[in-house]
């Protein structure tokens, strides 16, 4: 008699990355609780890191949030001292958003112990095994863009 587990399918590679980003974003935010911001804000710093002046509109879409969601995410962290906002000088109408040194000083603060969660999570595979990883992520994310 076959086991029956034998025979099921393998979890979908889907949910499997639903999986990893739920844990992720769980990790992230006991991480970054101590400075009373959550994940998805740390993320939308860290996006505002590498990409200073974004708009709304642009921030959502590079932080994974809606735009209805980015304007409370924002005006949060702008209450909190970590981002401003100003006016584009290309485009009167378009309102740009930009770290604030707390913000910079606060992603200095977590860099380590982030840096730490994402060997944590690739611990069991090679330099190149980990390499390969973040390749085919990227094309896959790429293939669904």
């Amino acid at each position: 008699m076959l086991d029956s587990q034998a025979t099921k399918a393998p979890p979908s590679l889907l949910y499997m990355v639903k999986q990893v980003e739920l844990v992720v974003r769980s990790r992230l935010d006991e991480l970054v609780k101590p400075s009373g911001i959550t994940a998805l804000q740390y993320t939308a710093l860290t996006v505002l890191e590498r990409h200073d002046g974004l708009s709304a509109a642009q921030l959502a879409r590079d932080s994974f949030v809606t735009a209805q969601s980015i304007a409370d995410l924002v005006r949060s962290l702008e209450n909190r001292g970590l981002v401003r906002r100003e006016r584009n000088p290309h485009s009167r109408r378009e309102l740009l958003i930009l770290l604030t040194e707390d913000a910079r000083e606060l992603l200095a603060q977590y860099e380590g112990p982030v840096r730490e969660l994402e060997e944590r999570m690739v611990r069991d595979l090679t330099a190149h095994q980990t390499e390969q990883f973040r390749q085919a992520l990227s094309r896959a994310w790429h293939a669904l863009s």
